[in-house]
């Protein structure tokens, strides 16, 4: 018999094996672990992997380019504050803003009130008297009169209130939260009292002429109760800034 030809193939492994019957199986060529492929187009892939040495410097320096990153947004940060911060108190500001909105907003509920309540009074009498309608306007004027208190006080207050140009300390926010508390509570006491007198004063107006100057006499002395209260929170106001001696 004839020998048996020699057989080649290729084994997964890539070793000198021997089939059966005595075939010997010729190995190819020695290959590296990383091309345990069977097909050729994977294995001509696997030898252009781009080379991972050269990119490991890099990736040691990204720590050091993030920490490098971080500190100069941290030193901008910084900067930019340092031109900002004003002196003195950073929470006294909220006390003096606050006074200045009190001021404003009470002194405006007060004549709000006395408005309404007066002009109800005034379109009921206007009614059967139409005659007396703008003789009766008097309480309405004098409630309209108690938002400029308020105005004022809140103007005064938020022109003083400039860190940094003038340390703003606690002292001057209580300050001015005492001044705008001490004006808008009287003009709104001051506001309800000429609200009520004006309504009731309109209606017996029209039954007795003879009661209009003790009708005018009650509201003065109702306005006069925010007029006290404008010049305590103008003097209150004034007293802001001198915490510290310059």
């Amino acid at each position: 018999m004839d020998r048996p030809a020699k057989v080649q193939r290729r084994d997964l492994m890539g070793s000198n094996t021997h089939g059966p019957r005595g075939r010997t199986v010729i190995s190819p060529e020695p290959r590296s672990s990383c091309h345990r492929v069977l097909f050729p187009t994977h294995r001509l892939l696997l030898d252009h992997q781009p080379d991972t040495k050269h990119q490991l410097p890099l990736l040691d320096q990204t720590p050091r380019i993030v920490q490098e990153n971080k500190e100069a947004k941290e030193a901008d940060f910084s900067d930019a504050m340092a031109t900002s911060v004003f002196s003195g108190d950073e929470t006294a500001p909220f006390f003096g803003f606050l006074g200045a909105a009190a001021a404003l907003v009470f002194s405006c509920m007060g004549a709000a009130y006395g408005t309404a309540k007066s002009g109800v009074g005034v379109a009921s009498m206007g009614v059967m008297r139409p005659e007396l309608v703008m003789k009766s306007i008097v309480p309405v004027v004098m409630a309209g009169v108690l938002g400029i208190y308020g105005l004022i006080i809140a103007v005064i207050i938020s022109t003083g209130i400039n860190p940094k140009a003038k340390p703003y300390f606690l002292f001057d926010g209580y300050a001015h939260l005492s001044s705008g508390l001490a004006c808008g509570l009287a003009g709104l006491a001051a506001g309800m009292a000429i609200g009520i007198v004006g309504d009731a004063g309109v209606r017996a107006n029209a039954q007795q002429p003879k009661l209009f100057v003790g009708m005018i006499l009650i509201l003065i002395f109702a306005e006069a109760l925010a007029l006290y209260g404008l010049i305590v929170g103008i003097i209150l106001s004034s007293r802001a800034g001198q915490s510290r001696a310059d």
